[in-house]
């Protein structure tokens, strides 16, 4: 109700009423105002009904609600379903138009309008976060990974018509290899070296790749920064220095970066000592909104790739990623987003000493991966050598295959063999693009056979056991050939995946166990040690996250349920072995 109605409302309740609802109505126009005129976060979050009466006008103000309006076109926002409608606050026309996902489009001016904001608003909380000389910033109805696509499509025209390559520093996530494929490049994959635990950016053998292939047959480089443990994020100061030196564009895969104070700094650093193009962050991962949104930034002194980035995107785009950030950025405000990120800072060290605990408990350690933020991981090298002493067996049979299972590659336990060491042994790739990350030929370690890289489902070696099921309760004694076979199913049912199906059949979701020596193609691209972003990694492992919106009781749970997952792994062990004497 504007004043005029007020005043007419006045004739029916008493004034001093109306005078105070009115003056409810006009603090909540105000914080209209003031969001339209700043074009930043608001200090302080909004209540739920002044954000839905926001979004309510904006609708309002598309023509597929006017209270007049006769479409005749083949697109007039109609939506059959009430509910659908409703889901969407009746915004059905979308964003953009078919030349540009940012231009305005007629009959939406409501849309267009939370379009612009929420990119607005969006740069503002990117800089809240850390990220300084930031220049524009688009959102996207797109996962990430698509986002990375468009962006590295929209980068070819400005390069030399040879270009088609990307040199991409090894991340094992298949999403990140699949974009750059989508795209119509080849991926050189250069491999990351050891330094301790820490698995970091090979510099040497990224500039030696990029003088092999000459700058102008580049596309880009793409480099992670968020990532999980032991990878570290890469040096993305010093690849910038290279990109700049060499004339060569630079893509930033900063898919949870923005919730890392350390990383928004490094990237900060990297635009402001040498060249990055764009850097494309999740909206999901960053910002707790549903998945299906993603971020493009540029820098200030370097604004050009967003621009494009816009153009590129054909037709008209869904607002649902727009909105689902505005309204969570109008409900944080900055008070409320700088309030999540510290307590995801804090969460670190916590999550980080609770694992330790457990750890050490179970004879385990936590990787030590300092440049890593986020991720954090804990060996499971008792699991695997649990697997290993299950396939032993006197018969002649299992002598040389579990002499194979248990063998330890030589240079998992000695020095670093780096991507830049192993070139003669095709573990660095050609300049076609297809070799293989592939290690010297050894053994792969005792977890690599049949493991499965993670407990993001149920699924593993040992899913059937998760639910508690034992041997046969017989008592006539086996025979030598069906201890062979028995150990052979204990060594299935003991692997270190099935520790992952068991922490899944407890409801802790977001871990992953990374066996030894997995070999896998992604984008036909052949690797091994794939989910341990190293072919040769010597570590059977876990991962667990200090993610934004994590809280302390759910690594306190997390942390009570793994220790219960140990106990009965081992337990499960010692009942095998005794059966099996």
């Amino acid at each position: 109700m504007n004043a005029e109605s007020c005043d007419v409302a006045c004739s029916l309740v008493s004034r001093s009423y109306i005078s105070q609802g009115q003056q409810a109505l006009a603090r909540r126009h105000k914080r209209v105002k003031a969001l339209l005129s700043s074009r930043r976060m608001p200090q302080e979050g909004w209540d739920d009904a002044s954000i839905e009466a926001f979004i309510q006008d904006l609708a309002l103000m598309d023509s597929n609600n006017f209270l007049d309006n006769v479409g005749v076109g083949e697109r007039e926002a109609r939506v059959a379903c009430g509910l659908v409608s409703r889901r969407h606050y009746h915004l059905a026309h979308g964003i953009g138009r078919s030349g540009d996902i940012a231009a305005e489009q007629p009959k939406a001016a409501g849309s267009s309008l939370l379009a612009k904001l929420t990119n607005l608003l969006a740069a503002d909380a990117l800089s809240h976060a850390g990220l300084h000389d930031l220049g524009p910033v688009t959102v996207l109805p797109l996962a990430t990974g698509m986002a990375m696509t468009v962006s590295l499509l929209a980068l070819r025209p400005s390069r030399p018509p040879a270009a088609r390559y990307v040199l991409w520093s090894r991340v094992d996530q298949k999403t990140c290899l699949k974009a750059i494929t989508a795209a119509c490049c080849t991926p050189l994959v250069v491999e990351l070296k050891r330094e301790g635990d820490a698995l970091v950016t090979d510099m040497q053998a990224l500039e030696s790749k990029l003088h092999e292939v000459g700058a102008d047959n580049v596309v880009a480089v793409v480099t992670t920064t968020g990532c999980f443990a032991p990878r570290a994020p890469d040096d993305v100061v010093a690849v910038a220095r290279v990109c700049e030196a060499a004339g060569v564009p630079h893509v930033i895969n900063n898919a949870y970066g923005v919730q890392s104070a350390a990383i928004c700094a490094q990237i900060t650093s990297a635009w402001r000592k040498g060249r990055v193009d764009a850097i494309v962050q999740s909206t999901d991962k960053n910002f707790m909104v549903p998945v299906g949104g993603a971020l493009v930034a540029a820098p200030r002194a370097r604004p050009a790739l967003v621009d494009s980035v816009n153009k590129m995107y054909p037709g008209r785009a869904a607002v649902t990623a727009h909105l689902d950030l505005l309204m969570t950025l109008l409900h944080w405000g900055v008070r409320g987003w700088k309030q999540e990120l510290s307590r995801r800072e804090e969460l670190v060290p916590y999550l980080t000493a609770r694992l330790q605990e457990v750890g050490a408990r179970h004879g385990e350690r936590v990787l030590h991966t300092p440049q890593n933020p986020i991720s954090f991981a804990l060996t499971l090298d008792s699991l695997a050598a649990a697997a290993a002493a299950a396939v032993q067996d006197p018969t002649a049979d299992n002598q040389s295959s579990s002499a194979a299972a248990s063998k330890v590659p030589e240079h998992a336990a000695g020095a670093d063999t780096s991507a830049s060491s192993s070139s003669s042994s095709g573990g660095r790739p050609g300049v076609d693009g297809r070799p293989v990350a592939v290690p010297p030929a050894e053994a792969p370690g005792p977890a690599a056979a049949g493991a499965s890289p993670g407990a993001e489902g149920p699924g593993g070696s040992g899913a059937t056991e998760a639910a508690g099921a034992g041997p046969a309760a017989e008592h006539t004694q086996p025979t030598a050939k069906a201890k062979g076979a028995a150990k052979g199913s204990k060594a299935q049912a003991l692997n270190p995946s099935f520790f992952g199906s068991m922490l899944w059949a407890r409801c802790i979701s977001g871990t992953r166990v990374v066996p030894t020596g997995k070999k896998q193609n992604v984008a036909g691209i052949d690797f091994v040690g794939y989910g341990a972003h190293h072919y040769a990694y010597p570590h059977v492992y876990m991962t667990a996250a200090a993610a934004i919106g994590t809280t302390r009781e759910d690594v306190d749970e997390f942390v009570s349920r793994l220790g219960k997952c140990f106990e009965e792994f081992h337990k499960k062990k010692q009942a095998r072995d005794l059966l099996y004497m």
